[in-house]
């Protein structure tokens, strides 16, 4: 749960929805349901962003391109590369 306002998908304008969207389509197939799914199918940590639409897709946009399957890298070492930055930045998600 985030402690910001966020804007949950079944109300986003169609830029929200659309930088929502266009970012999922980037992730490989295997991403495609939340670990953390919200009420509405979404996942909370996107709806944290969901204020700034275009910051929304950027950021997720370039995680999405780099767990590319087409990358050189197994999907075991592109976790494994996610699951260490996040404990370098302290992140819990």
């Amino acid at each position: 749960m985030a402690w910001i306002k966020t804007i949950p998908m079944a109300e986003a304008d169609e830029k929200l929805r659309r930088a929502m969207e266009s970012q999922r389509e980037l992730y490989p197939i295997e991403y495609a349901t939340p670990a953390h799914p919200t009420d509405v199918g979404g996942a909370q940590i996107v709806e944290s962003h969901s204020l700034i639409p275009d910051a929304l897709y950027h950021a997720f946009a370039t995680f999405g391109t780099l767990m590319s399957p087409d990358l050189p890298l197994s999907r075991r070492q592109h976790e494994m590369i996610a699951t260490m930055v996040s404990v370098t930045n302290r992140c819990v998600y």
